[in-house]
């Protein structure tokens, strides 16, 4: 690893400090890895509690991701065109920037690229919160989202972290069912992968719980430790929602048995 983050052009400035920064703590990092309709900021509350835990946290964006949920409603047009495969690259090239192998944590469509970049050998531990799942409407973003939350808590979330989204990773997650040699295809057999958390919603609608399970099944295959976790009254809002520290310390809990 240690490679130079600011030789690749998609890497932002803001990502090369984050990842100097990272370097020069001596820490353990953690990377965190957004997922369709938020923004690297959904993570803010998550990386401070994992740096008070001993952490150097890492919240890179997408390649090309907006600074703020403003500026990515007034701009939908930049998410377009991006494939699984192009942000997969775009966080293992910040990773290899890294002096050590980070703990790496994604949510949602974040956590079809953990099991991706896991299974590539670039993370130490994991955690996938569910996986797999354009703008979404306040309705769409109540249903899919903010189910397991009350409609003013629903409101507040959707103004505060709901950006649009490009459209074709989630057709390489479906074709990846028909389609082995996908983008979307996550490598569970590698012996690098790491240990790994699997965290389901008992109430996702974007990814039923069965999803879950079935990815935790696939992960077995592998010989390191894969866990899973279900919390049955959590939606897919579980990670940026009031009661996110939950999930976070449940995240933290298991990396820390095997990242010092």
């Amino acid at each position: 690893m240690a490679e130079d983050a600011s030789d690749t052009p998609t890497i932002t400035e803001d990502e090369q400090k984050q990842v100097r920064e990272a370097n020069a703590s001596g820490r353990s990092p953690a990377v965190f890895v957004h997922g369709l309709w938020l923004l690297p900021s959904s993570w803010d509350r998550w990386a401070e509690l994992f740096e008070h835990a001993g952490y150097a946290s890492l919240t890179p964006g997408w390649p090309d991701d907006p600074r703020t949920v403003e500026e990515a409603k007034a701009h939908p047009e930049v998410f377009a065109g991006k494939s699984i495969g192009e942000v997969a690259d775009h966080f293992e090239d910040i990773i290899k920037g890294l002096s050590k192998k980070p703990v790496v944590i994604g949510h949602s469509f974040g956590g079809l690229l953990t099991e991706i970049l896991a299974g590539r050998g670039l993370a130490s531990a994991s955690v996938a919160i569910s996986h797999r799942a354009i703008p979404l409407t306040y309705e769409q973003f109540r249903y899919s989202f903010a189910n397991a939350v009350d409609e003013e808590q629903a409101k507040r979330l959707y103004e505060q972290f709901c950006v649009p989204a490009p459209a074709e990773p989630l057709f390489q997650a479906a074709a990846a069912n028909l389609n082995p040699w996908t983008e979307a295809k996550v490598d569970s057999k590698n012996p690098d992968r790491g240990p790994m958390l699997i965290i389901a919603g008992g109430k996702y609608h974007t990814v039923p719980v069965s999803i879950s399970k079935s990815s935790f099944k696939h992960e077995q295959d592998n010989t390191g430790v894969t866990e899973m976790i279900e919390l049955d009254d959590r939606g897919h809002a579980m990670t940026i929602d009031d009661n996110w520290q939950e999930v976070a310390e449940t995240a933290l809990k298991f990396v820390g048995r095997f990242v010092s």
